[in-house]
């Protein structure tokens, strides 16, 4: 009897050797965020790792497609739209090379929608990459982001980006302020801008600013 094998290729890689992890690295404005993921990706550069790095598209205060960081650096990234399969795009790039990338580095992850981040976390299943997520945790009215909301829920490693308020305590909330330097209250969850539309500072200082902005508003002239 002549017995016929039959090999199907799925195109999918073994992951069996491959263990890789969602991380979800979240701090305030001004943490270094940005600065963080581009050293990261130069130490994959030196040492020949596949590294990617990543951005959605609503943040273009850069106009071309580049992560920069406040220090000065920069790296060249792909565009992530409101629509991208992040999952299909990494199996299109495995097709295309057979080979796999390492790490996935995204800037920005707070604007990925929760769709994008389980796309992401099976990207790490299936294929055994890496995927390190940095961004912001809450909105200038401290609310999660939807992004940043779905990572706490399913990333297997998170960890704080802390700095420091100016009275020295860590920063927690983003306040988006006005050209006189008050909190704004009230507006979009998103709207992009540097230190000229937010500080970073802490929940006290939050809370007391807003209260002395209160009763600034509701005190008699005397």
């Amino acid at each position: 009897m002549v017995k016929f094998f039959i090999t199907v290729h799925t195109h999918i890689p073994p992951t069996m050797n491959r263990k890789g992890k969602l991380y979800f690295r979240y701090g305030t404005m001004g943490s270094a965020k940005t600065a963080l993921l581009l050293t990261t990706a130069y130490n994959f550069e030196e040492r020949d790792m596949r590294y990617l790095c990543m951005k959605p598209v609503i943040d273009t205060r850069d106009k071309d497609n580049v992560i920069k960081s406040r220090i000065g650096i920069q790296r060249k990234c792909e565009w992530i739209y409101h629509d991208t399969d992040l999952y299909a795009f990494a199996h299109d790039m495995f097709e295309k090379t057979m080979s796999v990338i390492d790490w996935f580095l995204i800037d920005e992850a707070q604007f990925l929608t929760a769709e994008q981040v389980d796309q992401l976390s099976r990207v790490v299943d299936d294929f055994g990459s890496n995927v390190i997520c940095y961004g912001l945790r809450t909105d200038f009215q401290s609310h999660l982001f939807e992004g940043s909301r779905r990572l706490f829920e399913i990333a297997d490693t998170i960890d704080e980006i802390k700095s420091t308020c100016t009275c020295g305590h860590k920063t927690i909330i983003n306040a988006r302020i006005d050209a006189n330097g008050d909190f704004v209250e009230e507006g979009n969850q998103v709207e992009i801008g540097g230190d000229d539309r937010y500080i970073a500072v802490c929940r006290k200082c939050w809370r007391n600013k807003r209260i002395e902005q209160s009763s600034r508003d509701t005190l008699p002239f005397i």
